[in-house]
C-alpha cells in the first residue's frame, strides 16, 4: 500500500488544504475536532507498533494504516485551526476523540479488535458524509477508499484469530469483549455531522456480528441497538491511559517551542 491518499492530497491541495477558520462555522470546526482527534489518536496508537509487531509484513501494514489516518487528521485539524497547535498545545480535557481509539494495543488480539470496531464504523461513516453536500464531503470521498483497506485489513485478521489456534481464539475473544463498552460513544450526535445514525448504527452492528460470527466468535452481551454503554471522550472526559499517551505525544514539540526543523 502506497502512502496516505490524504496526506498528498492535503500537500497538494486537491482535497482540505488549511481553511480559514474565520469562514469556518462553529459546527463545522467542532466536527472537524471530533473526527480528527480520532483518527490522530489512534494513529499514535498504530504508531506505537512500529519495532514491535509480530510480523515485519504487518509492521508495514500498521504503518501505512497509521500515516492514513494521520493524513486524515491533518486535514480535518486543518479545518478547526492550526493543525500542529491542535494536536501538540491542547490539554487532555480538550480532545473530542471517542474513548475506543485511546485504549491501549495491548496484546495483538487487542489492537484488531480496536481495529475491527472503529474502521466499520469509519468506513461506514465516510461512505454517508461522501454521498452528501457538507464540508467534509471531498475528504470523505477520498478517505473512503483508504478506511475501505484498514476494515478488510481488521476483517481479515480477526478471521485468521478467531478461527485459528485455541490460545489465538481465547485472546480475540477476550478483546472484543473488553472493548465493547466503548463502542456506543461512536453513534452519539455531533454537531456539525447531518448523519442517519440510525442507520449508522444498525449497519454497523450488522457488520461487526457477521464478521465476529464467521471467525467463530461470540458477539459481546448487550450486543443490540442501545444496549451498550458508551464513554464521553467527545465532552474531554477521557479514560486512563489517555495522559500518558498524549505526554509522550507531545513531549518533543513542547521541550523546543518554536523550534524549526
Amino acid at each position: 500500500m502506497t502512502t496516505s491518499e490524504t496526506t498528498t492530497a492535503h500537500v497538494h491541495g486537491d482535497v482540505g488544504t488549511r481553511n480559514d477558520t474565520a469562514t469556518t462555522d462553529a459546527d463545522t470546526r467542532t466536527a472537524a475536532l471530533a473526527l480528527g482527534d480520532d483518527a490522530l489518536v489512534l494513529s499514535h496508537r498504530l504508531g506505537e507498533w512500529m519495532g514491535h509487531a509480530p510480523v515485519l509484513e504487518e509492521e508495514v501494514a500498521l504503518a501505512n494504516i497509521a500515516l492514513d489516518l494521520l493524513g486524515q487528521a491533518r486535514i480535518l485539524l486543518s479545518m478547526a485551526g492550526d493543525e500542529d497547535e491542535l494536536a501538540y498545545l491542547r490539554e487532555e480535557r480538550a480532545f473530542r476523540n471517542v474513548q475506543l481509539v485511546e485504549q491501549p494495543n495491548g496484546d495483538f488480539a487487542h489492537t484488531i479488535a480496536r481495529q475491527l470496531y472503529f474502521s466499520t464504523y469509519q468506513h461506514l461513516l465516510y461512505a454517508q458524509l461522501a454521498a452528501g453536500t457538507s464540508p467534509f464531503a471531498g475528504l470523505a470521498a477520498k478517505a473512503v477508499k483508504e478506511v475501505a483497506y484498514h476494515r478488510d485489513h481488521a476483517e481479515q485478521w480477526t478471521l485468521r484469530l478467531g478461527d485459528g489456534t485455541d490460545v489465538s481464539h481465547e485472546r480475540m475473544q477476550r478483546a472484543c469483549t473488553a472493548l465493547w463498552r466503548f463502542t456506543g460513544e461512536m453513534f452519539h450526535p455531533v454537531h456539525g455531522l447531518e448523519l442517519d445514525r440510525a442507520g449508522l448504527e444498525s449497519a454497523w452492528l450488522e457488520s461487526v456480528r457477521e464478521v465476529l460470527g464467521r471467525a467463530g466468535l461470540s458477539v459481546p452481551e448487550g450486543a443490540r441497538t442501545g444496549a451498550w454503554s458508551a464513554g464521553a471522550g467527545r465532552e474531554g472526559l477521557h479514560t486512563e491511559p489517555f495522559g500518558p499517551m498524549l505526554a509522550e505525544m507531545q513531549h518533543l514539540h513542547r521541550s523546543h517551542p518554536g523550534a524549526s526543523w
